[in-house]
């Protein structure tokens, strides 16, 4: 790790809390300023439609207002085919991005909530959209045994929430 920034703060530690969060937000309004600030929010909400919209026919809005800067989806349709919402988080793994948040909002059958940033580019939007294609297209068996390429395969999350291990195994 390079340390020699004699511009920087330098090195923050667990111990100082959020103090790093909070430096990094203040530099970031105070970076973009108001302009900057409208400029990305319209990025943030442009790419959330423009996925909204590329994914319709597959796996279709739970609302039908405009999106803002994130997208509900809902894979409710996709249950008929045994795909749920967790199956396409976790098949999403294998293609190199990180799961979205699912089951959240409560009320929307089967929700993926997709929050792209105001930095995300065509190309990685239009990667993701192929990805969900892919999936959708798959076996739903094969689907549903996601993740297949990461060190570690799909645990067990009921069992890890009712068996609780909150120790190293080495202490």
């Amino acid at each position: 790790m390079d340390c020699d920034r004699p511009q920087s703060i330098g090195k923050l530690n667990a111990f100082y809390g959020n103090a790093g969060l909070l430096v990094r937000a203040l530099a970031y309004l105070v970076r973009n300023g108001a302009d900057g600030l409208r400029e990305v929010s319209r990025h943030a909400v442009l790419n959330a439609n423009y996925i909204r919209a590329r994914l319709k026919p597959l796996i279709p809005a739970a609302y039908q207002a405009p999106s803002m800067h994130e997208v509900v989806l809902t894979a409710g349709p996709l249950k008929k085919r045994g795909i749920t919402a967790l199956d396409l988080a976790k098949r999403l793994l294998d293609f190199g991005f990180y799961a979205p948040t699912v089951y959240f909002p409560l009320i929307v059958e089967e929700a993926i909530m997709v929050e792209p940033t105001e930095t995300e580019s065509r190309a990685t939007l239009d990667a993701f959209i192929k990805a969900l294609e892919t999936i959708v297209a798959e076996d739903p068996a094969f689907v549903h045994a996601a993740p297949h390429t990461t060190p570690v395969g799909r645990l067990d999350e009921v069992k890890a929430a009712r068996d609780l291990v909150l120790t190293w195994p080495g202490r």
